[in-house]
């Protein structure tokens, strides 16, 4: 089967032109099942763009590759799906690219966007790709970009997955699409590409075995085919019909599994009798095991016991001798435990006699200080109260001095004055008696001068005397002649001044 399949390889390929040959992947003669019928999960985050699942082929037949978001090779880039083209008796696979515009992908209605013409999904604009809410899922909390327009398809709305041939679309390329196919193309990205392998080793994606109703028709990212972004298909999109070469290789498993069953089964039969004769023989084993076990094992008690009774002897002995050993070691604890008792009494006793002795010397001392403090106390009180008379007496002393010293000064000074004037009285009669005479004398006696009055000595008074008042002088006895001057009364000396006696100090 697998060498026809390559022979019409070969054979569609020599049918290609050379120009188209880069757009054809692999090509069989039976078409593909009908586009399961599935929703789209949520746009995983802005910049991804949609591609639609397909029927690819391998080793066990057809196989869907689900559809997923992708992340672009480059801003500005648009996704052309791939697409099964009957041709020269043989379906070939169209690989789809990414190119800056959409070309002909079979006129397939795949859906979200891809109507079979072109693309409705949204557009690029300014490095950012504008969702159309329409025909994506896309969380517009999350997505700004986004717009509404209704894409109307033109085609016939139907789930047939390939361009051609029986039952097939019929559609051509336009003439956009014909110059989009020959413009600079980029192949699909290493994520595509792994998503693609990861499908062709998922058992459960295999037509054949899910029956054109897929578990896993999309996902939110490549070969994520597992968790909440996964997506079953609701419905397969036409009743599966599965291909001879597919019905004559399930009558070949199913000989191959009946084959295998008996032969499994005879090999069981075998092994259960194998098992059987084993078991007999290990039985007898077992018994014959059993006897010399039972022989041993009754040694073994006897033995056993007699050790058993040895170490029970040997046991009762050491316990008797620890027994002693411990009443011994009790006997001796006791009187340690007295001796010390006694040794503690006495150091109790010595630290009391002790106690109270440094008690009595601190109360004795303490008494001692308290005593010496009060004598201070009284002494220091007694002297200042002697100091505080002592100056009382002297104030007082010192007080009475200066009122008797007054006293006398003042007497001193009226008698000083009261002899003044009595000197200046008799000194003033003996000038006015001395004068009198000689103005009855004649011219020519002699010119007699008076002599001059001495002054009377003063008393010496305690206080400073003051100085008598000078005398008038005489008057002229002739108009011609000059008379003498009367002396000058001296002042008297001053006495010396007696100096206050002091007292003694009362003594303390």
């Amino acid at each position: 089967m697998r060498t026809s399949r390559f022979l019409l390889l070969a054979v569609l390929m020599m049918a290609i032109p050379a120009s188209l040959f880069a757009q054809f992947g692999v090509s069989i003669s039976i078409a593909p099942p009908a586009l399961p019928i599935y929703t789209q999960p949520m746009l995983p985050a802005a910049g991804y763009l949609w591609t639609p699942g397909y029927w690819s082929y391998g080793d066990e037949g057809y196989f869907w590759v689900p559809g997923t978001w992708v992340e672009p090779p480059a801003v500005g880039l648009l996704w052309t799906p791939g697409y099964w083209g009957w041709g020269s008796n043989a379906y070939a696979w169209n690989e789809g690219y990414w190119g800056t515009n959409v070309g002909f992908y079979g006129g397939v209605n795949y859906g979200f966007g891809y109507g079979g013409f072109g693309y409705g999904g949204g557009y690029w604009n300014n490095g950012g790709f504008y969702y159309n809410r329409s025909v994506n899922n896309v969380n517009v909390t999350n997505i700004t970009n986004v717009y509404s327009k209704t894409v109307i398809n033109e085609t016939t709305v139907n789930h047939v997955s390939y361009n051609g041939g029986e039952g097939g679309i019929t559609a051509r390329p336009t003439g956009a699409e014909e110059t989009a196919m020959h413009e600079q193309h980029t192949p699909p990205t290493a994520m595509q590409t792994q998503h693609v392998r990861a499908a062709s080793t998922n058992h459960a994606l295999l037509a054949s075995v899910n029956q054109g109703r897929p578990a896993i028709a999309a996902t939110a990212k490549p070969g994520e085919f597992s968790g909440s972004g996964v997506i079953a298909a609701k419905e397969a999109g036409a009743a599966y019909k599965a291909p001879a070469s597919e019905n004559k290789a399930a009558e070949s498993k199913a000989a191959e599994s009946k084959t295998n069953e008996n032969k499994a089964t005879e090999n069981r039969a075998a092994e259960t009798k194998a098992n059987e004769n084993k078991a007999a023989e290990s039985k007898a084993a077992e018994s014959k095991a059993a006897e010399s076990k039972a022989t041993e094992n009754k040694a073994t008690e006897n033995r056993a016991a007699e050790t058993k009774a040895n170490e029970n002897k040997a046991a009762e002995s050491k316990a008797a001798e620890s027994k002693a050993t411990e009443n011994r070691a009790a006997e001796n604890r006791a009187a340690e435990n007295k001796a010390a008792e006694s040794k503690a009494a006495e150091s109790k006793a010595t630290e009391n006699r002790a106690a109270e002795n440094k008690a009595a010397e601190s109360k004795a001392n303490e008494n001692k200080a308290a005593e010496n403090k009060a004598a201070a106390t009284r002494s220091n009180e007694n002297k200042a109260a002697e100091n505080k008379a002592a100056a009382t007496r002297s104030n007082e002393n010192k007080a009475a001095e200066n009122k008797a010293a007054a006293t006398r000064s003042n007497e001193n000074k009226a008698a000083e004055n009261k002899a003044a004037a009595t000197r200046s009285n008799e000194n003033k009669a003996a000038e006015s008696k001395a004068a009198k005479p000689k103005e009855t004398r004649p011219p020519s006696e002699s010119k007699p001068t008076t002599a001059h009055a001495q002054p009377a000595p003063k008393p010496a008074p305690t206080a400073h005397a003051q100085t008598a008042p000078k005398p008038t002088p005489a008057a002229h006895a002739q108009p011609a002649a000059k008379p003498a001057t009367v002396a000058h009364a001296q002042p008297a000396p001053h006495p010396a001044k007696e100096e206050p006696k002091t007292e003694e100090a009362p003594r303390k």
